[in-house]
């Protein structure tokens, strides 16, 4: 896949982050650390890392991704990233 969406609530902003949904590469989100969790509440899940948003763009830049956007949405800070294949 080559875009991949991560975000993070504003008050939490040094983590935890969400880098994918259900249906995310296994494979980027071994390499990221992720697990899978579903939150109370939600009928899906979503793969979150401890590490701050920060942390997470410079594993995604080694990994050959760039930020395409950002943007804030109520409390919570979303980023584009995207790959070229």
């Amino acid at each position: 896949m080559p875009y991949v969406l991560i975000s993070t609530q504003i008050r939490m902003e040094t983590g935890p982050t969400v880098v994918g949904d259900e249906s995310s590469d296994d494979i980027l989100m071994a390499r990221l650390a992720a697990s899978k969790r579903t939150v109370l509440g939600n009928n899906f899940a979503e793969w979150y890392v401890d590490d701050p948003p920060r942390v997470v763009l410079n594993k995604l830049e080694t990994l050959g991704y760039r930020v395409v956007s950002m943007t804030g949405v109520g409390q919570t800070l979303v980023w584009c990233l995207h790959k070229q294949e």
